[in-house]
């Protein structure tokens, strides 16, 4: 579907209430066939500049677990992350057809509120990209845009402890972030992205640019974070799918409808059956190492 249009006289819209963050997290204790479906897309598909780079992706989330998009380079996995907050809107060239549903609601409707969307969904890149302004500032940066001023110190707190990074910078708020080690500011932009009450946290590749202690903080993370919040990841550490997924898709590459290459989800399932007994050769031959 191409960027929503604009509508005489309808001003885009946030999300209904219903889809609004700070659920319960009850469903952490439910099979996964039991809990709610975050998201659901339905052969979801997106091209750049005409060329497709994604195509018929049919895919559930469920809350409160830590899905794993694990797949050989190219094969649309960040293409597809993006899909899941409209980043892909930001690329003129780029156009998502099929549907994307988040709690029943179509993400891409005609009055849907993209910043809206973000909000709700926030994402952390591969690269830690903290702005060159005080710890503080940083954590408090969405909340003063979007108008959540009330009780902010709390606020910023609290993103700090969730994001296991309180008791390390506790006595320097007001210092450059810049100077926190690699793993420190990854957990800031984790922080960052619970400061304003997401629903979802999406993250790309967030410990490709780690050392291995400053990823095990981050795995250990993801895996608290799953309580409260529905996390997906990309990863091109099958290990670390391994070790945090309570789901895992694998991607791959097929040929496109000009000879390019194009996108495909392969196969889904729980993290475990992908690598001990996953139903397609594909992804046998990946979680094996003999592709890719």
């Amino acid at each position: 579907m191409d960027a929503p249009p604009t509508t005489t006289g309808t001003q885009p819209r946030g999300l209904q209430p219903e889809t609004m963050a700070g659920a319960s997290n009850e469903s952490i204790e439910l099979p996964m066939d039991q809990r709610e479906v975050v998201f659901d897309c339905r052969e979801l598909g997106v091209r750049y500049a005409g060329v497709r780079a994604l195509r018929d992706v049919d895919l559930n989330i469920h809350r409160n677990t830590v899905t794993a998009l694990i797949g050989p380079s190219g094969c649309g996995k960040s293409t597809f992350l993006r899909c899941l907050n409209r980043m892909n809107d930001l690329i003129p060239s780029a156009v998502v057809d099929g549907a994307c549903l988040y709690h029943d609601e179509d993400l891409y409707g005609p009055q849907i509120d993209a910043i809206e969307v973000r909000k709700r969904i926030g994402m952390v890149f591969q690269k830690p990209n903290p702005f060159p302004k005080s710890i503080y500032d940083n954590v408090a940066f969405g909340p003063r845009v979007l108008g959540m001023k009330d009780g902010l110190d709390d606020r910023i707190e609290q993103a700090l402890r969730r994001a296991a990074l309180w008791d390390e910078v506790k006595d320097r708020l007001r210092q450059g972030a810049l100077g926190l080690s690699g793993g420190q500011q990854q957990r800031l932009c984790i922080a960052r992205a619970l400061a304003v009450e997401p629903d979802v946290i999406l993250m790309d590749e967030p410990c490709s640019a780690l050392d291995p202690i400053s990823t095990a903080a981050i795995e250990d993370l993801m895996t608290d974070l799953k309580s409260e919040y529905t996390v997906v990841i990309v990863t091109h550490n099958m290990q670390q799918a391994a070790r945090v997924a309570d789901m895992t898709a694998f991607f791959s590459v097929d040929q496109g409808e000009t000879g390019t290459r194009c996108g495909v989800l392969i196969e889904v399932d729980s993290t475990e059956k992908i690598f001990t007994k996953p139903s397609n050769e594909r992804t046998e031959a990946y979680v094996t190492g003999r592709f890719g």
